[in-house]
């Protein structure tokens, strides 16, 4: 069965909005929910919604999650359990892809969507179901979604901000700035987003391990 090519950035595309991200929510506390663990980088929503994206050897990818909600597609034990028919995510697909779902699998998460990024070009599976990753709303994917998503965690909060961010928020530009610093970030940087008393050191901690990637099969989110 042929597989379905998917217009979405490059891995490394997503690296630097990724972690302006991961930089302002452990700047917060809530880094738990944005991170990058060795080679794997993880996002959820908080409410059951999750995508994480596996950098494996020579510049491969997979990108695998699910919507709580929206995902229609039910893989494997997800089936079984929602008594719902499968959806084959891996037909057609790579043995490559397997070992980050296979992780997944043995830490008991259902999965609506994987996507295999093969050096040049991402693609799923043939099927007609939403999958939910749209659903997801993963904030890497633009520039825009990831300043949305800065500007709603920096702004929802009674603290105040720093000289830098000024009274009312975080600039765009500052947020650009996080952004286009493509996970070399320094707590400055952190420091002209995010409200005055916030671990600024722990928002630059958090970017930089976007740096530390190396090929696997999947570590655990630990």
């Amino acid at each position: 069965m042929a597989l379905v090519q998917l217009d979405l950035p490059a891995p490394m595309a997503l690296r630097g909005r990724w972690a302006a991200l991961a930089a302002v929510r452990a700047a917060a506390g809530s880094g738990e929910r944005c991170r990058a663990l060795g080679a794997l980088w993880h996002y959820d929503d908080g409410h059951g919604s999750w995508a994480d994206l596996h950098h494996l050897d020579e510049g491969r990818a997979v990108l695998l999650g699910q919507d709580r909600n929206d995902s229609e597609t039910y893989y494997a034990e997800a089936a079984d359990f929602f008594e719902e028919k499968e959806t084959d995510l891996l037909a057609g697909a790579p043995d490559w892809w397997e070992r980050p779902v296979r992780r997944a699998r043995d830490e008991e998460l259902f999965l609506g969507f994987v996507y295999g990024f093969d050096g040049s070009v991402w693609q799923r599976a043939e099927y007609e179901l939403d999958d939910g990753f749209a659903s997801v709303r993963l904030p890497a994917l633009s520039d825009e979604r990831t300043r949305e998503g800065v500007l709603a965690l920096a702004s929802h909060t009674g603290a105040s901000y720093t000289a830098e961010a000024g009274l009312s928020g975080p600039s765009e530009e500052s947020v650009d700035a996080l952004i286009a610093a493509d996970a070399e970030v320094d707590p400055a940087l952190v420091a002209a987003v995010v409200p005055s008393g916030w671990d600024t050191q722990a928002g630059s901690a958090a970017a930089h391990a976007f740096l530390e990637g190396r090929p696997c099969g999947g570590e655990a989110r630990g």
